[in-house]
Formats: structure tokens, sequence, C-alpha cells
């Protein structure tokens, strides 16, 4: 799915002649040409208003609010494309909103009054959205943390299964009867080795001398594939370790062997289980991530709402009347659209801006973007309307 731009634009419904909110909305819409976005209606409910200062404050916490729920929704995302295998067809069908493509959900939005009701203080919502976004993060973590431990659990029994010998269970390949046991003697102890087939000559020549108290003419060939072939060396069991040691020098692989009950059918038990397990647990790390991402974004464009209103508040004053829009675009034309909203509705500046001798704002003015910061307006820059941009990825 190619990444989406929306933009959140608040304007007072003083641009329209009528200063009524449905001209208003037609002439946000006539500001963005549709060769640059498509323009939406977004329907917010008048919240309680606190103090100014409480305002101020609140346009602060919705802002670490709101970084944080991108990071949940990007994080879902992301497991849900490792899941995938980065199949974005497939990462499509489960980046929804209440079964809704997440474009289709911000379009039509409409306030959950059931899980958020808008007769609440913005405080109290801002809880309520900080608990479930720490809720979905903590949840999918959890899944998807039980599933990648399942999966290299299978990835090592089915490498044990399909590996070469200096990787693959050694169970159906080696003898107990051909194998000296840990019991079957005071001091001696026999080592299973992985030799790479072209370092064959250089192990049977070189073997004896390596480290002290090795057997001569110990070495027996186990087994042998297209790449390693496997020996028995008996040693000292005092001496084992330095000899060991000495075999990872020279690239050649020690091999542990422990003779379990049941044998390979235990092996290939085990592995069905895992496989099994792997499975259900991928199934169910799929549901929840489909959910946990709807969730995510959500509480996400709930958050963003909230930010309007309280910014809008801050910049307008009351009473309230003002219209707020939705603008879709993508990366490639929202530098265009911003710069016709900007040139639209730079009066709406005022004075919180210097401007140049044509009367434009001038866009790096500090003192101007200070001063909007402390209005909950500094996170993205200043525009002279309230104005939020977000990307779907």
């Amino acid at each position: 799915m190619p990444p989406q731009t929306f933009f959140l634009v608040s304007l007072p419904t003083s641009i329209s002649p009528a200063d009524t909110a449905p001209e208003a909305l037609t002439t946000l819409r006539s500001a963005v040409t549709t060769d640059n976005g498509t323009t939406y209606p977004f329907a917010i409910p008048t919240f309680k208003i606190g103090s100014l200062d409480t305002l101020v404050q609140q346009a602060d916490d919705l802002a670490k609010l709101e970084l944080g729920c991108k990071a949940v929704v990007d994080k879902v995302a992301d497991s849900l494309r490792t899941l995938l295998d980065a199949d974005e067809a497939k990462i499509a069908e489960q980046k929804v909103v209440n079964d809704r493509p997440v474009a289709t959900y911000l379009q039509t939005f409409q306030w959950n009054k059931v899980k958020y009701r808008a007769d609440k203080p913005i405080g109290e919502l801002h809880a309520t959205l900080s608990k479930e976004i720490s809720a979905v993060d903590n949840d999918v973590k959890a899944k998807f943390t039980q599933y990648n431990q399942a999966k290299t659990s299978l990835a090592q029994l089915q490498r044990g299964n399909t590996g070469n010998l200096s990787q693959k269970s050694l169970t159906a390949v080696v003898d107990p009867s051909r194998v000296l046991q840990e019991n079957d003697s005071e001091y001696l102890q026999q080592q299973l080795i992985a030799v790479p087939t072209t370092l064959t000559k250089d192990f049977l020549k070189s073997y004896e001398s390596i480290s002290p108290m090795v057997v001569p003419r110990s070495a027996q060939l186990l087994a042998k594939d297209d790449e390693f072939s496997l020996y028995s060396v008996t040693t000292f069991k005092k001496h084992a370790p330095e000899f060991l040691h000495k075999c990872r020098e020279h690239r050649w692989t020690p091999r542990d062997l422990k003779f379990t009950d049941g044998g390979r059918e235990a092996e290939q038990e085990e592995l069905r289980k895992t496989e099994k397990l792997e499975r259900r647990l991928w199934g169910e790390a799929l549901r929840l991530g489909r959910t946990g991402y709807g969730d995510a974004v959500m509480a996400w464009v709930h958050v963003l709402t909230l930010r309007v209103f309280v910014e809008t508040v801050l910049r307008y004053g009351l009473p309230l009347a003002y219209v707020c829009g939705i603008i879709k675009t993508d990366p490639k034309r929202a530098k265009k659209a911003k710069a016709a909203l900007e040139a639209r509705f730079a009066d709406l500046g005022g004075n919180a801006l210097s401007r140049d001798k044509k009367g434009k704002p001038i866009k790096d003015d500090q003192a101007g973007m200070q001063e909007m910061a402390g209005m909950g307006g500094g996170d993205q820059g200043f525009e002279p309307f309230v104005f939020y941009e977000f990307e779907i990825v």
C-alpha cells in the first residue's frame, strides 16, 4: 500500500462571507484543487473547556501522547510486515479499522461516544486513551514475543533435521554402541568432531598432536555428507577442554551428543508439536496484530481530534465558530497542497508572524514560532491556521 498523507485543518467560519460552517467547508475545499488532494468534513464534538492554563498544559500532554500513539501504530505495522513476509497485498488486508481501510475510516470519521464519552473532561479522555494505547502495545508485544520464541525453536529443530553434520541432530546419524559413553570410563572420553571435507587430510595428520593426551589412531569416521565428515576422537577427560578449544581454532566443529529415550522418534514428535505450536501462535499473532493495529489507529485519530479542538480554542477563542476538514493527499502532492492552504489563509496568522514588504508571513520568524509553541502548535512549525499533518504507511 503506497503511503497516504492526511492534513487535519481547522479554520474559523469567518473565512466565508456567510460565516457558517457549511460555507466555510466549501471555502476550504476550494483552496486545495482535486489535483493535489481531496477534502472531507471532519466532525469534532464540543468538549468541556477549562482555563487557559489548563488548555495549554493539555496541548502539551496531547502532543506527547500523539507521538506515543504513532509509535505504537508503526510498531504493530512492522510486526504485521514481519509476520506476512513483507507481502504488501496481505498486509493491506490486515491494516484496517473496524474492518474498513484506514482511509475510509478517516474520511467518514465519527467520534466514538461509547468508548470516549465527549461529556468527560479532556484530561480524563487523555488518561483513557493513554491506558488504551499502552494496553495495545503490551498485548501485541507479548503475543509477538511468544510467536517469535516458537519460531526460533522450530527453526532450531528444523536445522537439526536438515542441516549438515556440523548442525543437524546426530541422534539418527550415530549408533550409540559405537560411542564411548560418559560413565563408561573413569579417565577416557570420546569427542565428536565435524571436519569440513576440505580439511580432512589436515585433521587426520594433526589431531593427535594439537593437545596433550590424545589417544593415537583413535579417530573413527562415523558419518559423512557433502560438506563434513564426522569423526570420533578419544582423549583423556582432563585434557578434553584444551583439545576442543584447539579443534575450534582449526575450524573443526565439536559436536555434543546426548542420547535420549525414544531417540529419533522422540525428536520427530517434538518437531511436530513445535510446528503445531508455531502455526497456532502465528494465527493468534495475526489476529491480534489486525485488531491491535485498528485499535491503535483509532486511539491515534481520537488524540489528534482532541489536539485539533484544544488548539482551535487557543487560536480562535470563544465562542467556538469553526469548521474542520481532513484532506487526503500523498507525499508527492502534499507540499503543493499545503502551499495552497497557506497562500489562501495567510491572513489568519494575524500578528503572530512578521511579514515581508508584500505582506506575506515570514515562515522562519522565531518569535512567532515560540509564541505559538506555547499554545500547542510548535511541534510541526507554525501555520496561520490549525494544521496537523500525518502519514499512514
